[in-house]
Parts: structure tokens; sequence; C-alpha cells
């Protein structure tokens, strides 16, 4: 069963910049693509962006050109660094790792606010 834990949420102001891990952790099996989902309040979930284990990024248009997505094979980590927030980007944000199946993280908050 693979663990995911998350760290690097948080409250920041308009503009500025967070960068959010995801670890995984528990299984003998490689794993395939990882990501990040997010939810607003009162909204459907949301793919942000995800990267294949050959380092392949996708992103929502949403977040393109603020975002970044990246991973650490050996560590099993995926990252996202997040520049250019904006309120809009205020979500509870959710890592995932496809293995034999998809996990997932607990979620880190994120506010973006003045």
């Amino acid at each position: 069963q693979v663990q995911l834990v998350e760290s690097g949420g948080g409250l920041v102001q308009p503009g500025g910049s967070l960068r959010l891990s995801c670890a995984a952790s528990g299984t003998a099996f490689t794993i395939a693509a990882m990501g990040w989902y997010r939810q607003a309040p009162g909204k459907e979930y949301e793919l942000v962006a995800h990267i294949s284990s050959g380092g392949n990024p996708n992103y929502a248009d949403s977040v393109k050109g603020r975002f970044t997505i990246s991973r650490d094979n050996a560590k099993n980590t995926v990252y996202l660094q997040m520049t250019g927030l904006k309120p809009e980007d205020t979500a509870a944000y959710y890592c995932f790792a496809d293995a034999r199946t998809r996990a997932w993280g607990q979620g880190t908050q994120v506010t973006v606010s003045s």
C-alpha cells in the first residue's frame, strides 16, 4: 500500500510563491504518473498537473506558465512549484501516485489572500 505525505501548503499573498512536496513510500512497484489535483470550496476537483515517470509534464490551462511540476524518482517525490499565485488558486491540493493502483495524499491547504 502506497503512502503519500504532502507538505508545503500555507497562506500566501497574491503574486507570491509556494512549493508543494509529496513523498511516496511503501511500494515495491514502479510509480508511473504522479501529480496534483485541487478542490476549491464549492467546486469540482481539478487536475492541476501531472508528470510521467519519464518526466513529461502536463498542466491545466489555468496554471500554465505559473506552476511547474517536477519529480525525483530516486526519492519517489513529486513537487509543485507555484508562482504568481492568485486568489482563485485557493484550494485543497491533493497529490496522487499511480503504482498498481492510484494512491492519494491527505491534502494540503493553499490560501492566497492579502
